[in-house]
Order: C-alpha cells, then structure tokens, then sequence
C-alpha cells in the first residue's frame, strides 16, 4: 500500500494496515449476517453507511478543512511555506500538495486527502510563529510521510467503520428497524417483549463493534505516527531536528488554554502531536498517538543508526 516515492517503504505500516482494514471488514461481515438473521431491514442501513462512505472518502479534505477553519494559501501568500515544501517534494519525488493555514495559536500541522494527488497538509498560524524553518522542515516531513504512504486514507476508511458502527447504535435505539415482527393484537405483549429484547441485543453487539473499531484505530494511530517520524527523519538524514521540533511543540502545547485545546481534542488522530489539556488522564489504549519518549526514543535510536551508516 505504500506509494512510489523517495520516503522509506514501511513494511510493519502496510502490514498493519492491511489487517486492521481486513479486520474491521470481517467484523462488519459478521455483523450484517446477524442483522440478517434477525431479520433487520437492511435497505436504511446500507444507503446511509454508503452515503457516509463517498463523502468521507471523497470529501475528507474539504470537512477537515472547514472544521479546523483552514484556508488554502497560494505561493504569494506563503512563499516561505512553499518553498519548505517544495524542498521535501522534490526530494521524496512525489506530487505537490495543496498548502493550508489554519489560524490557531495551537502549534501543529496534519494532512488529509484521499491520495497524493488530492492531498491537503495544513499547518496552523502558531506552528509557524513557533519553529524556525528547519524545524517547520521536519514537522513537513512527517506530515508528507503520511501522505506518501497513504494512511490517511485508510485511517478515513477505518473512522468510517467506526461512525458507522455508532450510526446503528443510535438507530437501534431510537427506530423500529425489525420489520414483520410487531405481531397482530393479540400477540401484542409476546411481541413486543420480544422486539425489545432484540432490540436490546443489537444495541450491545453494536456497542461492543463500536468499542473493537476504536481499539484498532487508535492502536494503528499509534503505530502510523512512529513510521511518518521515522521516515520523515530519514528523507530530511536530521531525527534530531525532528526530535527538536517534537519536543518544542509538545512544550508550547502545554501552555496552550485548556478551553482552546479541549476544543481540539477531537482533531488528535490527525495532528503532529496530539493537544492534550493539562491533568488529561490519557491510557495507552486509547491515545491516538504513542508517547512523546517513545518517539523520541526511536529518533535517538535512528539518529544512532545513521551516524553508523546503519539505516
């Protein structure tokens, strides 16, 4: 799944994501063979759950854009920005991404897109207030990183099974999906006892579906971040810089508003580093991104390797 470009193939990446799509497909396979068994009526299901599918797919760069309120910049407006970037395409040999800004104090940067060819990387007014070129360099290269080895459109995939999984929660609960199954009058307590049990059932095994989704995206999340600091570490030959810059904006994130970075917690899967309020209790599990020593554990590691002539 990885693209054809200068940025280092991550196998472990691949391999991961192809299981966790694989995974997440099988559990939904399962689920829809019971839904067909107790004879739910698939017609809503299915319309809504492709509808859903085509606009994030399709339309996953325009929401990021406009729920973080970036704007894209052209190269008058930005001429610093393009040429970082224009530096990193020309050395990974990949196509030129569309450049956004969004005007947040929270220094951090993320890319969307379905593909190469329709990708968006945004960073925000308070990373560029922050890092000196080389360091908005690194943070780059990470970001084109994910692009290059398209886990953004599998982590779009992958939060689609998940919103998905919580849409039928909510429609079990609140509609009478089970059709053929009311009964006449004189059934109508047997009935309806019965539906409410059903009901009841598919609320659960829908929940349980939503609970699995999340474990497996927040768990390839984690993973995903460690293989874009890695590879946009090796493009740039610098994981020190890009340690430097992991550790300046982490910092600068701390002192960041609680409200503000409340505010943008739910944008974390997507962030160079994740914004967390302070005294926020965060388990491994569920954290969208691994913890700031272990990322900068593997810099040190490869910063290492490459002085020995390793990676």
């Amino acid at each position: 799944m990885a693209s054809r470009t200068r940025f280092p193939v991550d196998r472990g990446l691949t391999a991961r994501m192809m299981t966790t799509v694989f995974l997440l497909g099988l559990l939904y396979a399962v689920f829809v063979v019971v839904l067909v068994a107790v004879h739910v009526q698939l017609g809503l299901i299915l319309v809504l759950a492709l509808g859903i599918l085509f606009v994030q797919y399709f339309f996953s760069d325009k929401i990021a854009m406009y729920s973080m309120g970036g704007r894209m910049v052209t190269r008058e407006q930005q001429p610093q920005l393009y040429g970082v970037v224009d530096r990193l395409v020309a050395l990974a040999d990949m196509p030129h991404p569309q450049i956004a800004i969004a005007n947040s104090d929270i220094p951090n940067a993320f890319a969307t897109g379905r593909n190469q060819k329709h990708a968006v990387v945004c960073v925000t007014t308070g990373l560029l207030r922050r890092l000196d070129e080389p360091e908005l360099e690194a943070v780059l290269a990470h970001e084109l990183s994910h692009v290059a080895h398209r886990d953004v459109a599998v982590m779009t995939i992958a939060s689609f099974l998940g919103i998905l999984a919580g849409l039928m929660t909510r429609m079990f609960y609140f509609a009478g999906l089970f059709g053929g199954m009311g009964g006449d009058n004189r059934n109508n307590n047997n009935s309806g006892g019965q539906l409410a049990i059903i009901e009841l059932g598919m609320v659960l095994v829908s929940a349980v579906i939503y609970a699995i989704s999340f474990v497996l995206i927040r768990t390839l999340s984690r993973y995903r971040e460690l293989a874009a600091d890695r590879s946009g570490a090796i493009l740039i030959g610098q994981p020190a810089l890009l340690a430097r810059a992991l550790v300046k904006v982490s910092g600068e994130i701390s002192r960041i508003p609680t409200r503000d970075l409340r505010a943008a917690e739910h944008f974390n899967a997507f962030y160079f580093a994740p914004a967390i309020a302070p005294g926020a209790s965060l388990s491994s599990l569920f954290a969208t991104h691994p913890s700031l020593q272990k990322r900068l554990d593997q810099l040190a590691k490869l910063d290492a390797e490459m002085r020995h002539g390793v990676a």
